[in-house]
């Protein structure tokens, strides 16, 4: 596996940032990467769904497929490390992983995947290693990359060309960390027809089930508004809202209204959560 293709979801999403990389990337790999800018209200919560439903498409192939390398740069919103949070790297099968330690982003993969630890390591550390084993480095060059805040840039492309390649990479296992069920299930991803998906599977949702319903908040009226749920979209009456089971993750809910936008009938954008209230009922708020 000399040059796997490379998946890249970052948030650096302007074109000179997407631009840099992915020539680096090309450059390391012989290939052209996909860089995938996740630029929304919530990127933690976009790329969390989206990692995982990376990796779930890599599954039902009817053959052994091809080992991918992806990249995740979301850094916690709430971080307080001294140059940024560590990048990890874990296997998923035989796709390696490459991300920024974001509980938030990796809890979903130790729920549905079974990704219960990771592999944390040190840029100056790692770059230290490769310069006395396999990379021409200097000591000036190897303090450029460990000091540089853009080390998704500079550091994250080595380190996996040099995990693809087999190389000694130092590194800590560290238990993937997150609740064993999210408190509140939120929309993670508004797609292109402004269908919500949610961030857990349609059978957690209070009220999902056969002609059973979900309050939804209405931002407009203020008032919550009972959502029938439907086994699929097709199913939805046209131009009517519905909860189905989407396309994302296993079994994943999304909010839908069929010909239309849940999104603009509903005001909501990603990381709007479904918040429990009087622990029996469920609205959208944000």
């Amino acid at each position: 596996m000399s040059n796997p293709p490379v998946i890249s979801l970052t948030d650096c999403t302007d074109p000179n940032a997407v631009a840099r990389q992915s020539a680096r990337l090309a450059t390391l790999f012989g290939s052209t990467p996909t860089v995938l800018p996740l630029c929304g209200a919530d990127p933690e919560g976009t790329a969390a769904l989206t990692l995982l439903d990376v990796l779930r498409s890599t599954e039902l192939l009817g053959a052994a497929g091809e080992p991918t390398v992806i990249l995740v740069n979301i850094a916690p919103r709430d971080g307080h490390w001294p140059n940024g949070v560590p990048f990890c790297y874990f296997r998923v099968r035989e796709h390696l992983v490459v991300s920024t330690l974001n509980p938030r982003v990796l809890a979903p993969l130790r729920r549905y995947l079974g990704v219960e630890a990771v592999e944390v390591t040190d840029v100056r550390e790692v770059l230290e290693a490769a310069a006395a084993g396999w990379a021409r480095f200097t000591p000036a060059q190897v303090d450029e990359i460990a000091r540089t805040q853009f080390r998704s840039l500079w550091y994250v492309p080595l380190l996996a060309r040099w995990l693809v390649d087999g190389r000694p990479v130092p590194s800590v296992a560290r238990a993937v960390e997150g609740p064993a069920e999210p408190s509140r299930i939120r929309v993670a991803v508004v797609d292109n027809f402004g269908n919500c998906k949610l961030d857990a599977p349609a059978e957690q949702l209070p009220g999902y089930a056969a002609g059973g319903a979900v309050p939804v908040l209405d931002r407009e009226s203020g008032a919550a508004r009972e959502v029938p749920c439907y086994p699929r979209l097709v199913d939805v009456p046209r131009g009517e809202p519905g909860i189905v089971t989407g396309s994302s993750g296993y079994g994943f809910a999304e909010l839908v209204v069929r010909g239309g936008s849940a999104a603009r009938a509903f005001g909501l954008r990603e990381g709007d959560t479904l918040a429990h209230a009087a622990q029996s009922e469920a609205v959208l708020v944000a």
